[in-house]
C-alpha cells in the first residue's frame, strides 16, 4: 500500500481519547495467583471481592500501557470479565449521598 498512512489505535471512552492517566478496575474470572500477576503488582492493587473473581485496580498511563496489561492477561489465559475506567470527577456511592425516604 504505497502512500497509505495507517493510524495507531486510540483507546476511547465516552467519546474522548485517553489523554491523561486513568484509574481502571479490571475483573478476571478465577483467583489469579501472584505468579501470574507478578508483572502487574507494581501498578495495581489486587483483591478478591467474591469467590471466583480477582479485581485489579490501578492507574493506566496511556493506551500503550492498557494494551500491555491486556496483552499480559490474555497471554496467561485470564478471562477478563470487565474493564472499567473510573473518572476521578465522578461521585462515588457513599453514605453522604444516600437519600432518606
Amino acid at each position: 500500500m504505497a502512500g497509505v498512512v495507517m493510524w495507531a489505535h486510540i483507546v476511547v471512552g465516552d467519546g474522548e481519547a485517553m489523554n491523561e492517566p486513568t484509574t481502571y478496575e479490571i475483573v478476571v474470572r478465577g483467583r489469579a495467583t501472584e505468579r501470574i500477576l507478578r508483572p502487574l503488582l507494581d501498578d495495581f492493587a489486587v483483591d478478591h471481592p467474591e469467590p471466583g473473581r480477582t479485581r485489579l485496580t490501578g492507574v493506566i498511563r496511556d493506551p500503550a500501557h492498557l494494551h500491555g496489561v491486556l496483552a499480559h492477561l490474555t497471554s496467561v489465559t485470564a478471562e477478563i470479565i470487565s474493564l472499567t475506567p473510573h473518572d476521578a470527577h465522578q461521585p462515588t456511592n457513599s453514605t453522604s449521598e444516600r437519600q432518606d425516604p
